[in-house]
């Protein structure tokens, strides 16, 4: 691309702000280029523990307008991607002598009552004398309360954002990093990007910087924007680890710790259970961390404390650790860290202008993205109306309910699939899953095998049409299979994607 285009808005940092902003703003009438220093969402927009919620917790440090707008947007996001998103109801056991039951009932009114919620059904009480919630847990509950959230896969969300920002328009570069960014005396930005892989350097030129670098956003204020003063983030580390399935019920748990934070128990990818999240500061580069011996200690005496069955080191099969970017409001301790976002604006009236986003949760990335076009369109004008609330991501255009309908469709229009492949394409992919097998009429069709259900024209689709490169990117981020597939199904895969993108660039070139 041509060096003297002007763009109208640069994105730095590929996660789900910065791609949910990138959407909102190509889709208004904006040109938009995006620049991703590795693969979308392979920082903190991964490593969450894949809810779309209100924030049960947040109640008890008064955060009500933050708990409000999550809470109003889990159906508007369910609605818009039902293929990545679905309900799930939470068993929250009473224990004594942490949180009186009267508080928790009050808690969990507010939660019914204050985000409009319409299709999650609501809160109700639990006889755990009685209720098949108790049968992984130590008898000492005689109640429990059971409320709705989401779940969702979030990497996924990433890169549907990302989708639907290319295909409206915008320019996505992944694995291209800003190594400067400069004003201009014309009161445009001078930004140069450098492609990792090939060393190639190119000056992008934009009317305004949005700064949506997560973890690093406090990095690229003090590196490419030069600035000595950059100490506005809270870096917090959050861990979770993966275990085998440790219950049945399709239902997760909230369970309280005697310390005053609270855990998750997720039923995860069928076979498995997710259990996190930890909260401690963290400090260092966010691209290494890792979850300590401590965060595992922790998880497992936690959990461990609920379930009649304890868990242990040796039963998880996969852990993973995440910096979340909090805004730093001088809070004593970590889990009390605002999770609100705040989005800060400089320059203007002939100067280049930048806004950066500070903290923010994965719920509430479609309001921070509203908000970012109501300061851009201060700066540089207005476009278009406010349209993603209405607007399903790729894939998602059926029903909030539809989504064993969709696995039907599926099924009848390739019958060679097996169930759980067909389902796990629908949940995928959505009503792309048709586009992605094309006229495939049976297995043979798919190309070479991977591992299990993973063939080598989903591999095409996931390089073509979603900027994977590596297997890690295919096996972590777009699907989960790196739970199930060896070392070697996974470095074979490896090995074929480096072979593929190298013959495409030699044909590029």
């Amino acid at each position: 691309m041509s060096d003297g285009v002007l763009f109208d808005v640069f994105i730095v940092g590929g996660g789900i702000n910065g791609c949910g902003i990138a959407r909102d703003a190509v889709g208004r009438g904006f040109s938009v280029f995006l620049a991703e220093m590795n693969d979308l969402a392979s920082g903190t927009s991964s490593w969450s523990t894949k809810l779309i919620h209100g924030g049960l917790r947040y109640l008890e440090y008064y955060e009500f307008r933050l708990v409000r707008e999550a809470l109003m947007e889990r159906e508007v996001l369910w609605r818009n991607a039902p293929h990545i998103i679905r309900p799930l109801r939470f068993v929250l056991p009473h224990a004594k002598g942490i949180r009186p039951a009267w508080l928790v009932r009050l808690g969990l009114f507010l939660y019914d009552h204050i985000g409009g919620r319409r299709l999650l059904p609501p809160t109700r009480t639990l006889d755990m004398h009685a209720d098949p919630a108790s049968r992984p847990l130590k008898p000492l509950f005689s109640r429990a309360f059971e409320y709705s959230d989401c779940w969702v896969d979030d990497a996924r969300l990433v890169v549907l954002n990302a989708r639907d920002a290319a295909a409206r328009g915008a320019v996505i570069r992944t694995r291209t990093k800003v190594t400067r960014a400069q004003r201009e005396a014309d009161g445009t930005w001078s930004v140069t990007v450098e492609d990792r892989a090939t060393r190639a350097t190119q000056t992008v030129r934009a009317r305004l910087l949005v700064n949506a670098a997560g973890p690093w956003v406090d990095g690229v204020l003090a590196g490419p924007l030069g600035r000595n003063d950059a100490h506005n983030v809270r870096l917090v580390q959050g861990s979770h680890i993966v275990i085998r399935r440790k219950f049945d019920d399709p239902r997760a748990y909230f369970f309280q710790n005697r310390d005053r934070r609270i855990i998750f128990a997720i039923p995860y990818e069928e076979d498995f259970t997710l259990i996190g999240t930890t909260d401690q500061d963290f400090s260092g580069d966010p691209g290494d961390v890792r979850i300590t011996e401590g965060e595992i200690d922790y998880l497992c005496a936690a959990a461990s404390e609920y379930f009649k069955e304890p868990v242990r080191r040796e039963d998880i099969v996969w852990s993973y650790s995440g910096v979340r970017p909090l805004y730093d409001d001088g809070a004593s301790k970590a889990q009390e860290a605002t999770r609100d976002y705040i989005l800060k604006a400089e320059g203007g009236d002939g100067e280049a202008p930048l806004v950066t986003v500070f903290g923010g949760k994965i719920t509430t990335y479609r309001r921070l993205a509203e908000h970012m076009l109501e300061r851009i369109e201060g700066f540089i004008g207005r476009r278009g109306p406010a349209w993603t609330a209405t607007a399903p991501l790729p894939g998602g255009d059926f029903a909030h309910d539809g989504f064993a309908a969709e696995v039907a469709k599926l099924e009848a229009a390739y019958p060679f699939l097996a169930p759980a492949h067909a389902a796990r394409l629908v949940r995928l992919y959505g009503t792309q899953a048709h586009a992605l097998l094309g006229d495939a009429r049976g297995t043979a069709d798919l190309g070479r095998l991977f591992g299990l259900d993973l063939y080598e024209k989903e591999i095409h689709w996931l390089m073509a049409k979603e900027w994977a490169r590596r297997a890690e990117d295919v096996l972590w981020r777009r699907t989960k299979r790196g739970l199930r597939l060896s070392r070697q199904e996974a470095a074979a895969l490896d090995e074929f994607m480096l072979d593929r993108a190298g013959k495409r660039s030699a044909a590029a070139e």
